[in-house]
């Protein structure tokens, strides 16, 4: 009996010290955890809303790309003997850009078409010693086929000698030239860069919130930044599917360029809409905005706490948003100080 009191002791003993160390240790972590005080002013920063007249006109800015532009390779394999352009030529479809050697397949071509004139002979003198019975017909039908052989030989080395004259695919301005007279031309071998830019590409990167302002084969007007006296149509013709890492929408116009293609590619330019809104609004920040697109809201600061605003956007353009209820000329809406901000939270206003 003993024993087993001293058992228990010892146990009783044990469990002891154990919360006595878990609530050591308990009592350790919590003063060592911050405690954020919910009573102290957080500093934010302001502005205070005043009615402002909206621009009838927003823009965005894009790039000019080439309609056109590919990398020309010879067929064939071959010594260039000629370069008919340079870099800045303009082109035609179907114009010559580069002569390869094609002695070795003129004589080729010759030596068949010598066989070619055997071989109908042949078949002239083997049809009528044929029909008189003099031979056997299958040395005709073996004469026959060696001369279609030789036919479809003929036209291989037409073809070949065809490809060794390498001609423009559309018409447009050589904006690199890569190979040389003596140098060598092989498939898959780039010897000139043609760039077609009769007709561009213009591309603009949009947030989602603005994509319904873009209509698909709806025309817009659009101005290079370098000639904004000269306004030129283009037409949406894509619309990405796919937002970018910057979490926004390609859209993508095609425009005719001007007649002495005054715009190059690379150049920047904007796309001009008419906003439609007249008049005098209340305008904020995107920034401002805090809740979702379906709720948006801002926080207002009244007597010096920060509260939350249900409001209704209208519109966006660039990085602001036309309010259309919810907030009225006066009120002071917080603009930068977002951090463990909540809805009745005491705040100090910097400047």
């Amino acid at each position: 009996m003993k024993k087993k009191a001293l058992y228990i002791i010892i146990a009783l003993a044990l469990i002891a010290v154990v919360v006595f160390t878990l609530k050591k240790n308990k009592d350790t972590t919590v003063s060592r955890v911050y405690h954020y005080n919910k009573e102290q002013a957080i500093n934010v920063q302001v502005d205070t809303l005043k009615l402002e007249t909206v621009d009838n006109e927003i823009s965005y800015t894009g790039t000019f790309e080439p309609n056109k532009e590919t990398k020309i390779s010879a067929d064939i394999q071959g010594k260039i003997i000629s370069v008919f352009v340079d870099a800045g030529s303009i082109v035609r479809k179907g114009q010559a850009l580069i002569q390869l050697d094609n002695s070795l397949l003129k004589l080729q071509l010759q030596t068949v078409e010598i066989q070619i004139e055997g071989l109908e002979a042949d078949v002239n003198r083997y049809t009528i010693l044929a029909e008189a019975d003099a031979i056997q017909g299958v040395q005709l039908e073996k004469t026959m086929l060696g001369l279609k052989s030789a036919r479809a030989q003929k036209a291989i080395l037409i073809e070949q000698i065809n490809k060794t004259t390498i001609l423009a695919p559309f018409s447009g301005v050589v904006t690199a030239k890569m190979t040389e007279e003596g140098a060598f031309a092989a498939p898959g071998m780039p010897l000139i860069q043609l760039t077609d830019i009769s007709v561009l590409k213009f591309t603009i990167n949009i947030p989602e919130q603005e994509l319904s302002q873009f209509e698909t084969n709806q025309k817009y007007s659009l101005v290079a930044d370098v000639f904004p006296e000269t306004v030129l149509d283009g037409t949406v013709v894509m619309t990405g599917s796919k937002a970018n890492m910057g979490n926004s929408y390609p859209i993508q116009f095609s425009v005719n360029n001007t007649v002495d293609s005054q715009i190059k590619s690379g150049m920047f330019g904007k796309v001009q809409l008419q906003n439609g809104t007249k008049g005098k609004h209340i305008i904020i920040p995107a920034s401002s905005i805090v809740g979702t697109n379906i709720k948006p809201q801002v926080y207002i600061v009244k007597n010096g706490k920060a509260i939350l605003q249900d409001i209704i956007i209208t519109s966006r353009f660039q990085n602001k948003a036309l309010v259309l209820s919810g907030l009225t000329e006066g009120d002071v809406i917080i603009t930068n100080g977002f951090i463990n901000l909540f809805d009745g939270a005491n705040v100090s206003i910097s400047n």
